[in-house]
């Protein structure tokens, strides 16, 4: 379904920054309908010009996603005053970089009520309204950490794998009961978000996403193309998040060693850690002038490109010129045993 206008009607939680933000200006500049879901007023603000710069039609609305009844009353206003929804797009979360024995157990349910319930929430809210049309698609924003859980992100890891099983076991009831509505995961790599400015941390440096880091730009032309093309239950981001979930399949213990190495100083900069106000309790960008856009403070060393995320949207090509590189190499093989 789309609106009278043609355009579909998306909605994308956590869309004041980071992976949301580019994601949301992305379907913004197709021409689409975006609501922006997210708590920070001035950061709403800023993705709301994003929207509307590349000739989106923008709906802001500042909800908190661990709050299930504020997110129903977000999708009814969406239906409302856009139209249908056709896609929704989870991303929003919050987390806490610390050894696991130093988060407050009301952190850590916080981390998991914003990061693993909100998506829940958000897909409970989305399937409301898609399930009686079936029609509509739901994109998980996901993580190499998904599956592999690393050192001094506990409350995230188990908040990433989470969704994982939960988007893996409401496929299958989808699937079961034929329904048109579709479901896919984007497991991400390291993407320079400001998160690394505003995520709670204990830790005695800086924190910093663990390279190869990549643009979240990269990132939102995933959630675009997945969000297209549903049918795929999950697409894999970057060479870093194919060779971690590869490597994970065959030796995780061994994985657990490199980890216990390297995890710890991979996740932090030389920079001493500087005093900022977390956004676990309250937005970091609700204040005006404290909109950060799409981009953390890693521009330096990130990727503005991934040739595994174009060779995964184009599989069904490559594994044809492969093949067909394969066919013609026995062939002249078969031929020269001849001569």
């Amino acid at each position: 379904m789309t609106t009278s206008d043609g355009r579909r009607v998306v909605v994308v939680t956590g869309a004041s920054g980071g992976i949301g933000r580019a994601s949301a200006r992305a379907f913004g500049a197709l021409g689409d309908a975006v609501a922006l879901l997210a708590r920070g007023h001035d950061g709403l603000a800023g993705a709301e010009r994003d929207v509307l710069q590349v000739g989106g039609r923008p709906l802001p609305i500042e909800v908190d996603v661990a709050d299930t009844e504020a997110v129903e009353r977000a999708a009814q206003r969406v239906e409302s005053e856009l139209g249908p929804i056709d896609v929704w797009v989870n991303v929003a979360f919050t987390s806490v970089f610390a050894p696991f024995m130093e988060i407050e157990p009301e952190e850590f349910r916080r981390a998991t009520d914003v990061t693993y319930l909100g998506y829940v929430n958000g897909t409970r809210a989305a399937l409301r309204h898609m399930l009686p049309r079936d029609s509509g698609t739901i994109v998980q924003v996901g993580s190499a950490l998904a599956y592999r859980g690393i050192p001094l992100q506990s409350a995230y890891c188990g908040a990433k794998h989470a969704i994982q099983g939960f988007n893996e076991s409401l496929r299958c009831e989808l699937l079961h009961d034929k329904r048109n509505v579709q479901v896919t995961m984007v497991q991400m790599p390291a993407v320079n978000t400001p998160q690394f400015d505003w995520v709670l941390s204990r830790l005695r440096r800086h924190p910093q996403p663990v390279p190869p880091i990549y643009q979240p730009e990269v990132a939102a032309r995933a959630v675009v193309h997945a969000a297209g093309n549903p049918g795929r239950r999950e697409y894999w981001v970057g060479a870093s998040t194919a060779a971690t979930l590869l490597a994970n399949k065959v030796a995780p213990g061994l994985l657990d060693r490199y980890l216990a190495r390297t995890g710890f100083d991979s996740q932090q900069t030389r920079q001493p850690a500087a005093k900022h106000q977390p956004n676990l309790w309250e937005p970091a960008d609700d204040e005006p002038g404290t909109d950060q856009g799409a981009h953390g403070s890693f521009d330096q060393r990130s990727h503005a490109h991934s040739p595994q995320l174009w060779a995964s949207e184009h599989r069904g090509l490559l594994a044809a010129v492969l093949g067909g590189a394969a066919v013609a190499g026995a062939a002249t093989w078969l031929a020269g045993r001849r001569a």
